[in-house]
Parts: C-alpha cells; structure tokens; sequence
C-alpha cells in the first residue's frame, strides 16, 4: 500500500497536530499542508521523525464528517511507518486535554449520526455500500445515502403531527372556540388523510420487500424430474462443475446451495433432488421398477419445499429418446403436479426444455405441449436449451450454444420484474421518484412501516365509528367517537416514523444504533 490515511476525530486533534508537528502552524482548514512528523515530547531532529514527508489536512467543526474536528495524516504506506504513527497518536494523549484512542467499529459515523451529519436511513444505506458485492446492490445502497427516504419520512410524520395536534385542540379548546369544521367533519377529513397515508406506506413497505431482494439475493429453486439436467445447468450459469453429473437417477439427495452475481443481480440457485414418484418397494409401481430409498424420499420432500420459498421456481424438462430412436418431450407427471401448485400460488415460473440437440423439429410442438400441461405459463417464459452442446462448444463456436444466454437473458428479466418499484394505482404525485427511493427502504424500516399501518387502521376504525345495518358509514356518529384514543393512534404512528431516522424515543435509537453498527469497520 502506497500511503496509508490515519483519521482523528475530536476535540484534541489540534494537540495531536501540535504534538507530531511542533513549531509548524496549523494548516487552513480544508487545505493540504506537507509536514514531517515527530514522535512526541522529543526534538525535532532525524532520530525522533517518523515520517519526513506527510500530507496533514485538518478541517474545523462542524461542517465535517463527523460534526466534529478532523485530522487527517496522509503518511507512507510501510508497514513500520503505520505503525510507529498510529503508537505516536496514542501517546499524544499525555500531552492533550482528553484521552485519545483507537476507533471502535463504526464509530465515525456514530458520531455523524449524533451530530446530525447523517440519519439513520443514510447509516444503514452506507452499511449496505460498504458491504455491496454486485451493481444491483450498489445501486440499492446509493439510493439511501440522498437522504430523500428520511426526507419523505419526516413529511409524513409533520403531517401526523398536525393532524393530531387538530384533534387535540378540538379536544381541549371546542367549547372557548370557534372551529370552521364540525367535530364529525374534522375527524372524517382527518380520516381520509389517514387513508390515503395508509395506502402510501403498504407500498412503500412492499417496495422495501422487492429491495430485500436484491440487498439479499433472489432464490431460484431449479425443479425437475432425475437426469433432466438440473445439475447441468447450474454448472453452465456459474462456469464451473459445482454439481456433481451423473446418468444415475438420484444422484442429488440434498440442496446444493451457489450465490453468483447474474448481470448485476445477485442470486441464489437451489439444485434439488429429481421429482419422480415415490415408492419404497419395486411392485408398487409399474412404471417406476426402482426402490426409491428414504433418503431420496427427504430429498424430494426438500425440493418441493425450496420451491414453495423460492422467488423463482424453473422447472426443468427434457427431451429423451424413446425405443423407435425418436426424441420425444418427457412431461413427468410428478413434476407437472408440483408445477402446477405452484403456479396456482406464484406467477414467477419459468420453463426450460433441455436435451434440444436430441430434437431439432419439433421445438414448437414441445413448447404447445408446455403450455398445454402448464396453463398459466406464457410462451416468453419457455426456454429451449441444450447443456451439452454449451458445454462442448469450443469458445471459437457460435456467441450462444446450447441457447444458455437467451435463458439467463430471460431470467434477468424476470429479476427486473421482481425487483421493479411498485407505485399507488392513485398516486397524486407525479414524481414516481420517490417510489424507486423505497426500494432502499430496509427490513427494520418495513417493520416499522407495518406498525405505523396497525396505528393507523385503529385510528380509522375509532373515528369511523359504529355502521348501520346496510354497511353505510354512520358520520353523525364521527363525533361521539372517543378522540383521545384516536389521536394516541397518531401519535403512536407518528412515532413509528421517527424510529426509522433515529428521531424516536432515545432507549429505542440507542438498541437500533448497537445493531446498525456491529457491522461496520474500524475505519467508518
């Protein structure tokens, strides 16, 4: 490393200036000073320098990164050099007016955050940079830092706050003062707010769903009769035998788990045991003379289930050549029965038809015939392919053998649909910005979001009051409904608001920050 930047932060960083330049002046703030740097409490001469030519920065409080003084040695990067620098800091602390130690994780942007330089929406999306491995969580993170999540946070807690504060003065000043609304109108008016704020935060707090997706990584289960060639083609996506491949049924028992960054999307590919049906003894089925041991039965039973909590499910069919020599599409009745359950509770379903080098006709035929056991499955979504012939090709061969890269090009666009940004079908604003922000919204804040719906709904529910027999809401009522109550709703709603920027009750902030950040670096 060619030079290593050692940061201080505090009120004693002029001291430690002080200590490791004597009789040098203190740099303007925000410019670059080259200084040589002695141990401290020695004579400025050769024995006593630690490094003869370092770039010193200072910048003054607070417009600073942490709100706080700063200093900043630039120094050479040698091993010795960083060392004996970052002991000679240390012992500047005899010489300053505070102790002076060694950064705890992540405490220079715990003292960001207590200086009001970042919110917490801002800390956890600088969390979600530094530990961001593909393009689609780089992006995701980048939208956390703009602030504009806490920006629209903050609108929607003020907005509580003076709704509550209506109905509080209703409550304490309506018999001294003159309202221009009725009590019943008040409270419906307050109402409709609430609504229309409620619809708003369910999107955003599904919005926060699809972001999990891509700061987590999509599951994709790959779900297929024995030999169809899952296997296969997880080893073609990732570029290397992960899977062990063999003509014997059975040959995957359990999962195998592969993350891989697929066009900028991280993903997590589960190849499953082989669906076909499960029988303990060779003559309780015809069609199937093999015995179906227990553990092929359990990994079967996992493959099903993998499937069931995938985001994406790819059912794997194949062609096979019968006794005539014909290539003949194989729809395994097992498969088709778990695909189409699947299809009944999930529409991210894709289909590939592998072994296509065995059947060069009839690829039309096969993928009617899909669509004919499969309704629901769209014909986009069907995929012919051939992991042989990709994995034979030379790299000299055609740009896509084997029709691998139309399918990841498919299953790239399904990541996009999953993770698109879903918008109000009544939104009044036409800035649809602020929905792309939301996918940034993380899990901490999607709980806090389903909290501050609950609030809401009772809000509603207290100020809407009794209904008449034919379901028509009773307004005359509104007014005898207890407002104390409905504006505790508010408040707790509003509250629900400021615990995603760290603006809520203190004994909550500090529990979120210890989580938040155990997870960054010393040097953030």
């Amino acid at each position: 490393m060619a030079i290593a930047v050692i940061r201080v932060s505090g009120s004693a960083c002029l001291d430690v200036y002080r200590s490791l330049c004597p009789g040098k002046r203190i740099p303007k703030s925000r410019t670059v000073a080259v200084r040589s740097l002695y141990e401290p409490g020695k004579n400025a001469n050769k024995e006593s320098m630690l490094d003869s030519s370092a770039l010193v920065l200072y910048f003054s409080a607070p417009k600073t990164v942490t709100g706080e003084d700063i200093l900043e040695l630039h120094v050479h990067g040698g091993p010795a050099i960083v060392k004996a620098v970052l002991g000679a800091v240390a012992n500047c602390s005899d010489r300053a007016t505070r102790t002076i130690r060694y950064a705890e994780p992540g405490e220079f942007t715990r003292r960001a955050f207590m200086n009001s330089r970042l919110d917490l929406t801002q800390v956890e999306a600088l969390g979600d940079t530094l530990s961001a491995d593909t393009e689609q969580q780089r992006r995701l993170s980048i939208r956390g830092t703009t602030g504009a999540l806490a920006k629209q946070y903050e609108q929607w807690r003020q907005q509580l706050l003076y709704a509550r504060g209506e109905l509080e003065a209703l409550i304490d000043f309506s018999e001294d003062q003159h309202f221009d609304e009725s009590p019943a109108e008040l409270c419906a008016s307050v109402a409709a707010q609430a609504h229309l704020l409620r619809v708003a935060l369910e999107v955003h707090s599904q919005n926060a769903v699809r972001g999990e997706l891509l700061r987590h990584g999509i599951s994709i289960a790959l779900l297929g009769a024995p030999n169809a060639g899952k296997s296969s083609l997880l080893n073609r996506i990732i570029g290397r035998e992960a899977a062990i491949v063999s003509q014997q049924a059975g040959t995957t028992r359990d999962i195998v788990e592969i993350g891989v960054d697929l066009g900028g999307y991280f993903c997590r590919f589960g190849d499953t045991a082989g669906l076909r049906q499960a029988t303990t003894s060779a003559h309780e089925s015809r069609q199937t003379p093999e015995v179906i041991n227990e553990i092929e039965v359990e990994g079967m039973r996992r493959a099903k289930i993998r499937a069931a909590e995938s985001d994406l499910v790819v059912v794997v069919l194949s062609f096979e050549t019968n006794s005539e020599g014909h290539a003949t599409l194989k729809l395994d009745s097992e498969v088709c029965a778990v695909a189409r359950e699947l299809i009944g509770t999930k529409d991210n379903i894709m289909v590939v038809i592998n072994k296509s080098d065995l059947s060069s006709t009839n690829n039309e035929n096969a993928i009617e015939a899909v669509q004919r056991e499969l309704p629901g499955v769209d014909r986009a979504s069907v995929h012919m392919i051939s992991c042989m012939t990709a994995q034979q090709t030379p790299a000299s061969g055609p740009s896509d053998p084997g029709g691998i890269q139309a399918f990841l090009q498919g299953l790239i666009g399904q990541f996009g649909r999953l993770t698109a940004a879903l918008t109000p079908a009544d939104a009044s604003d036409p800035d649809v910005s602020i929905w792309q922000e939301s996918l940034g919204a993380s899990e901490r804040h999607r709980v806090l979001l389903e909290s501050c719906v609950g609030h809401l709904n009772a809000f509603v529910a207290e100020v809407e009051g009794a209904r008449d027999d034919g379901g028509v809401s009773a307004v005359d009522e509104v007014a005898e409904a207890d407002i104390v109550v409905a504006a505790e709703h508010l408040r707790g709603a509003a509250e629900c608001l400021a615990k995603i920027t760290g603006k809520g009750e203190c004994g909550d902030v500090e529990e979120v920050l210890g989580v938040v950040f155990e997870k960054f670096c010393v040097g953030k």
